[in-house]
This record gives C-alpha cells, structure tokens and sequence, in this order.
C-alpha cells in the first residue's frame, strides 16, 4: 500500500464529490478493508475502556473515596473523569505531532497501549483500606493517562482512516470511527449488565468492578497486535518536511482551516452529547421515566444510531461532505428545541425513541464524517496535529461541559434555555459550512 501524498487545493466551483475512478486489485481492497477494521478495532477498545468507567463509578467509587455519602463518593469518580476528559487537548497535540512525524501507525500503537496500561492499572489498584490516600491518587493517575490516550486516538484514526479508506468511498470507511466509538461505549454498557446478572452488589463492589477493566486491558493487547501488522500512509517525505506536526506550521499556513473545524466540532460535540451521554439523564429527569426504561430506550437508539453511520457517510460520497455538514447545521437548528421540548412532555419510550433517534439521525450527516470532513481540510504534515487538536479542543470544551450546562441551567429554573444554545450552535456549524470549498481542499485526489 503506498503512503498518501499530499494534495493540492482545487477549484472551488468543481463538485466536491469524490467520483474519480481509481482501479483497486482485489488485493489492495483486501488490505485497505483489514486497515480500517485494525485502526477501528482499537477506536473500539479505547472507546470502551474510557467509558467503563463511568458505568462501574457507583460500584467502585466507595473503595476509593470512603466517605458515608455516596453522593460525595461519586462527586469526587465524576471529578477523576472529568479530569481525563480534560487531558483530551494536550493528548490531541502529543499524538498529533507524534503522527505528523513518526507516523500513523507508532502513533495508534503508543495510544492504544497507554490505554491498556491505564485500564491494568485501575484493575489491579489496592482500595484506600489497602493504601490510603494514595489509592485516589494513583486512580486520578490512571485516569490522567486514559485521557491523553483518548484525546490522541480520534486524531490520528481519523487521519489513517481517511488515508486508507478507497477512493470515492472514503465517506463510507471513515464512517466506522463512530460505529466503533458508540459500540465502545454500548460494549461497556452490555459487559456492565451481564455482571449485574450474575453478581449482586456486595459482589461487584467487592471485586466484580474490576472485570470490566481487565476485560478492557486484554481486548487492547488484541487492538495492539493488530495496529503493528497496520501499513503506514505518511511518506518518509511528508514526515520529513520542516515543521512536520508543529503548532507554528499549523497556525502559520493552516489557520484558517483549523478555526473552521473547531467551529463545526464545537456543535457537533454539543449536540452530539446532548442526544447519546445526557439524554438518559434528561428522560429521568425532565420526562419522568424510570432509570431502567430510560436505559433501555438509549440502548436501543444508540444501537440503532451505530447502524446508521455507514449509511449517512456513503450518503456524502454522492452528495459530497459540504452538503451533508449544511444539512447538518440547518436540520440541526430547526429540530433541537422541538425535539427536547416534545421530550419533555413525552410519556411513551416508543415515542421517545422515535423522537431520539430522528434528533441521531440528523447528528448522523456530521457523525459519519467527522473524521474526513476535517482530514480534509489539512495536508499531510500536519493533518493528524489539525485534526487531533481541534476536535480535542471543541470537544472538551464544548461536548465536555453539555451536561453541566444542562443540568445548571435547570437547577435555576431555565431549562429551556439549554435548547436554544444548542440551537445557537447548531446555526454556527450551518455558518462555518458555508465556507467550506465545494471541492475538497486535500485528500480528493490522492490514491
């Protein structure tokens, strides 16, 4: 498989879809097909062992923060993942250049194993009876690593995903980064529910929590294995080039396209967010549903969201990724406020999950793109950095604070206002789309 050189821009009149036929034998298709399950595989683990987390908070949170209310307890869990989510930045700007430099693939492979060994870590941890204070510590530790390897993942599998994907198909391909990271998060909700069916809560506070993480940890030597067998798409040349995977060549020549794609991922996150991790929250809370309803019902949207993503990137092969991003903004302004307004009111979980899953699908023409839309927008010395910084940036900032936002915003009576500030931002992405080229920038012509 040849490394990807870079592309030229191009005219911005010309289609910005990628119709060009480029012959593939049967075995270079074989090989990109392999590559994008290897390079997904391990968006998988990530994605699974980051979320785990959270699901087993209510059952470890008392081993490491022993006080007598369990409110505090999981205060102080929801305070260590916070703290990883925030590390997301600085890990989109270490693997970035690592990427833009050493390559793709040393960069997936370092990623995926500081995730393994922040997953055997948390496994293996004495409980604060064991160690005192310093279990808290080195589980904050832990969780520190977990969150740069996060932040440094979605970059680069972004970057190697649209480089390997096939010509006139990279929407398609470039969509299993999300089908792997919402099965990561539905794969920990399942290993969760199986444990809760086997052993009771004694159990799982005792030892059980643990599973989950070892579970985790052996899955990322699989992803690791499979990442070094991975063929490299940056050239030795790109690698080489002076400023290769640096802030100043990115902010020098690629200002502008970086500002571009925090604008939409500022959006995208939020209401990405708002309709996949707060929404379970905002059923038992705002439309009254039980805990356990109110999970069934996002499982089974969340399953059904997975699914769509193929079909939403192969959507954008034919109408291109400028046009899926505008229908993106607009359907996103006009339905956000309707839909959590009727949400609100809504007794029946059919109905709520209709109303859901119609809110994913419209997340879905940003979602299935997420990757190639902005791998696009940089050439190849510094696309991993670009990509990798500014989603992890937007994201943190904007995807990071949608449940607080939310839930503050109620807790002062004004819960309605949440609705219009995703709307807002839903008009900002349909804005900063308006520039986007009717040609891709990079990558359309390549190979």
């Amino acid at each position: 498989m040849t490394a990807i050189a870079s592309a030229g821009a191009s005219s911005p009149d010309a289609s910005d879809t990628d119709t060009s036929s480029t012959p593939y034998t049967f075995e270079e298709k074989r090989k990109r097909i392999f590559a994008i399950f290897a390079a997904s595989s391990g968006n998988l683990v990530e994605w699974f062992d980051f979320y785990v987390y959270a699901f087993c908070a209510i059952y470890f949170a008392p081993a490491f923060f022993p006080k007598s209310d369990p409110t505090a307890q999981l205060l102080n869990t929801a305070g260590v993942f916070a703290a990883g989510f925030l590390m997301r930045p600085i890990g989109g700007w270490i693997f970035g250049r690592l990427a833009d430099r050493k390559g793709r693939k040393t960069s997936m492979v370092v990623s995926v194993t500081m995730m393994c060994v922040g997953s055997l870590v948390i496994a293996c941890l004495p409980t604060y009876a064991s160690i005192g204070a310093a279990a808290p510590v080195l589980l904050l530790a832990a969780r520190l690593l977990q969150g740069l390897s996060v932040g440094g993942e979605y970059g680069t599998t972004a970057t190697y995903m649209s480089e390997v994907a096939m010509r006139g198909q990279r929407g398609f391909f470039s969509s299993f980064q999300y089908v792997t990271l919402i099965g990561g998060q539905l794969l920990a909700v399942v290993v969760v529910v199986v444990l809760q069916q086997f052993l009771d809560d004694a159990e799982l506070k005792a030892w059980g929590w643990r599973i989950p993480f070892v579970l985790g940890a052996v899955a990322a030597v699989v992803a690791l294995m499979l990442r070094r067998s991975l063929t490299e798409t940056a050239s030795t040349e790109t690698r080489a080039v002076k400023g290769a995977g640096t802030m100043g060549e990115l902010f020098k020549h690629h200002k502008r396209a970086f500002f571009m794609v925090l604008g939409y991922t500022a959006g995208g996150s939020l209401i990405f967010y708002t309709f996949t991790t707060y929404m379970q929250k905002y059923l038992v809370n705002s439309a009254g549903m039980s805990i356990k309803t109110a999970s069934n019902v996002m499982t089974a949207c969340l399953f059904i969201y997975m699914c769509m993503q193929p079909l939403f990137g192969a959507l954008s092969d034919r109408i291109g990724r400028r046009s899926n991003m505008l229908l993106f903004g607009a359907l996103g302004a006009l339905i956000t406020v309707p839909v959590l307004t009727s949400l609100q009111n809504v007794t029946s979980p059919l109905l709520a999950g209709i109303l859901i899953v119609v809110a994913l699908a419209v997340v879905s023409f940003y979602t299935s793109i997420s990757g190639i839309v902005k791998a696009e927008m940089f050439p190849p010395e510094v696309r991993a950095l670009g990509v990798g910084l500014s989603y992890a940036v937007g994201n943190a900032i904007f995807g990071g604070s949608a449940e607080y936002v939310a839930l503050g915003l109620k807790s002062i009576g004004h819960e309605s206002y949440f609705y219009w500030y995703v709307t807002a931002m839903m008009a900002v992405v349909f804005a900063v789309s308006l520039l986007l080229p009717r040609r891709a920038t990079y990558l359309h012509h390549d190979k």
